[in-house]
């Protein structure tokens, strides 16, 4: 087998993304960010930035059939996919194309906004922190999550070091694009700003889990597309560096079951 057949450069990466990624690296938080959330049965519930639906499909069962819940996403190809996903509770989703830039939300529509690491993509977060606050009802609760600094996660460390020696400067700055709202204080301080009240933040680790290190590096390279084709891009010889580069970097934290690594993540909590 070639290692471009391995890569899965020529799959949708909108598919990987939800077969390999959201299982292993975004499910394990998905079920705690509902949890602090605490969606009630009747309530309105909006997703920002939802991805292929991992967390709007468990909002579904809290708020029962009189409940309303919303996945809005940017992304055309990961809403395609989060379409052809069921929903074990039986609630009927809405997903919406859309830019939390400017919500196509009236004012006070929501009780819930969740977001799970959406927050430090948002090209103006103190606009989208904002517009979040506007369709929330008075009282209403915003929960998300963000990832810690990069200094706190080993697999992306391990992954953005060999991505910089073995592809591209550009490769490794966008590995560490998830990462750029590493300190509380990120997050306080334009949540505050547009007046979130009841601010707080509490830093968590999990620990999540891949076959192996080779199969990390290519499942998360595969599944975000802009990576994907930056590696693409390289000649063999360059992928099998980097494969052996991550894998030498992550050796500590291989057991009998694979590759377990720690992420670290801010959990948050406000109202309006």
């Amino acid at each position: 087998m070639s290692q471009r057949e391995q890569w899965n450069f020529d799959g949708n990466p909108d598919e990987l993304y939800e077969r390999y990624l959201v299982p292993a690296k975004f499910g394990p938080w998905a079920a705690d960010l509902v949890a602090l959330g605490a969606p009630q049965a009747g309530e309105r519930v909006l997703d920002v930035a939802c991805g292929t639906g991992v967390v709007t499909r468990l909002v579904g069962p809290h708020v029962g059939a009189k409940g309303k819940v919303i996945g809005l996403d940017l992304n055309a190809g990961r809403l395609a996919v989060a379409r052809s996903l069921s929903s074990s509770s039986g609630i009927t989703i809405e997903w919406r194309e859309g830019d939390v830039s400017a919500l196509p939300f009236p004012d006070a529509n929501f009780d819930l906004v969740i977001c799970q690491q959406g927050l430090q993509f948002f090209p103006d977060r103190l606009v989208a922190l904002r517009e979040m606050s506007r369709v929330l009802v008075s009282g209403g609760r915003l929960a998300l999550n963000v990832w810690r600094s990069i200094e706190h996660q080993p697999g992306a460390l391990a992954m953005a070091t060999a991505l910089q020696r073995h592809v591209s400067a550009e490769a490794a700055a966008f590995r560490h694009t998830p990462f750029a709202l590493g300190g509380s204080e990120d997050i306080e301080a334009p949540m505050r700003e547009v007046g979130f009240r009841d601010v707080e933040i509490r830093p968590t680790v999990k620990t999540v889990r891949f076959p192996s290190a080779e199969a990390f590096t290519m499942r998360y390279i595969s599944g975000v597309a802009p990576l994907a084709r930056m590696v693409s891009e390289v000649d063999d010889n360059a992928r099998t560096a980097l494969l052996k580069d991550v894998s030498a970097a992550l050796q500590s934290y291989v057991d009998a079951d694979g590759l377990a690594i720690p992420t670290a993540s801010h959990l948050v909590t406000a109202h309006t």
